[in-house]
């Protein structure tokens, strides 16, 4: 029996999001991209079609530009703002873009309705609960309860990748024989990732937990 693609997934274009698309294909009907004015959003954009195409699913793209006209993060401010180093420092806390899977899910849990979907999806994983509060167990909990109470259909928020390392999501994507190359990462949003960014670095890591070979072209 044919599973039911009763899902929409919130799709970046990054590496976690873009495995949790060929993991989960077959009960996801649609893919959302949003545009927020990140320096990296138009490359992960490129990859989101990409994969979307490959693997026959719909996208649509959502223009958020008022976040990056209004909210305050580096990640908004352009290359130069962006501070190089790992995650467990504490300057990456100015990557953080306030509220940001907040905003996304909410739209995502209207489209999903308006769809007449079961589901919304997002690629948050254990990495990113340090620094970003949007990613963290306690918020996705609530956030599914605030999207179930607020939707006639009782949209379920599905994060099934919450407790998983990074580099347990790439082996996961390595059994999957994603091409990792045609994702991205780099917070700089150069043509080039630079190598030197928190998600620079925790890519290489990851993909060197899992023993893929990285094809990814850095500048450092």
């Amino acid at each position: 029996m044919t599973k039911e693609k009763d899902a929409l997934m919130v799709l970046s274009g990054g590496m976690d999001s873009t495995t949790m698309l060929y993991d989960h294909a077959d009960s996801i009907a649609l893919a959302v991209t949003f545009h927020y004015g990140s320096n990296h959003n138009e490359r992960e954009a490129v990859c989101a079609r990409y994969h979307c195409e490959r693997l026959g699913i719909e996208l649509i793209e959502i223009d958020l530009a008022f976040m990056g006209r209004h909210f305050s993060s580096a990640l908004l401010n352009g290359a130069d703002a962006i501070p190089e180093g790992h995650y467990a420092d504490s300057n990456m806390k100015a990557t953080v873009v306030p509220f940001r899977n907040g905003i996304m899910l909410a739209v995502a849990a209207g489209l999903a309705e308006s769809r007449g979907l079961q589901a919304v999806m997002l690629a948050n994983h254990a990495g990113d609960h340090s620094i970003y509060p949007d990613c963290r167990p306690g918020f996705v909990t609530t956030m599914g309860a605030a999207i179930a109470a607020g939707t006639y259909e009782h949209i379920e928020l599905r994060a099934p990748y919450t407790g998983m390392t990074k580099g347990e999501i790439a082996s996961r994507g390595k059994a999957l024989g994603i091409d990792y190359s045609k994702t991205y990462s780099c917070y700089k949003g150069a043509e080039k990732h630079c190598g030197r960014c928190a998600t620079c670095v925790e890519r290489r890591e990851a993909l060197a937990e899992a023993g893929i070979t990285d094809n990814t072209p850095y500048e450092d």
